[in-house]
């Protein structure tokens, strides 16, 4: 089954009644968008809650596509205007951020997997169905379908072609 880089898959997101704080996160991030008044004042409160619980730095404004997993949130931390397109995996200390001397921000496509420590740092585009392996440091742009990987980060052949 192909994931797709365009259309949400929002189960991914769904709360299924266990314990699940990622998927909890989430969804405190989504009503506090949603909702105005006493519902986003309460969704404040559950986001704070599982932001401590997860260990994740993800702001209440973040600009993320649906569909999002976060299998293991802790350390992952994330830029306010970074950008993450439908159904992308972040595994745990991804960094999504800024570098000092470079304006802009990453902004990946469409179901990006990003692997465990990776960190994308500045006005980086990561194009849809790329992968981005643990540990990288993408300083430049990911071609889609494209596999990063090293420090600094280099693209190689993608030996599964989708």
């Amino acid at each position: 089954m192909s994931i797709s880089a365009v259309e949400p898959d929002w189960s991914r997101e769904t709360v299924t009644g266990g314990w699940e704080p990622s998927r909890r996160l989430l969804c405190a991030i989504r009503d506090y968008q949603r909702h105005q008044g006493l519902r986003r004042k309460l969704a404040v409160l559950r986001y704070r809650y599982w932001s401590v619980v997860t260990g994740a730095d993800i702001p209440l404004n973040a600009r993320i596509g649906g569909g999002l997993l976060l299998p293991h949130p802790n350390g992952v931390v994330i830029h306010p205007e970074a950008e993450i397109g439908p159904n992308c995996l972040l595994f745990q200390q991804v960094t999504l951020g800024a570098v000092a001397d470079r304006k802009g921000l990453p902004r990946l496509g469409g179901h990006v997997d990003v692997g465990a420590g990776a960190k994308i740092l500045g006005p980086v585009t990561i194009g849809d169905h790329a992968v981005i392996g643990a540990n990288a440091v993408v300083l430049n742009d990911v071609p889609a379908g494209g596999v990063a990987v090293g420090t600094p980060a280099r693209v190689i052949e993608r030996k599964d072609k989708q």
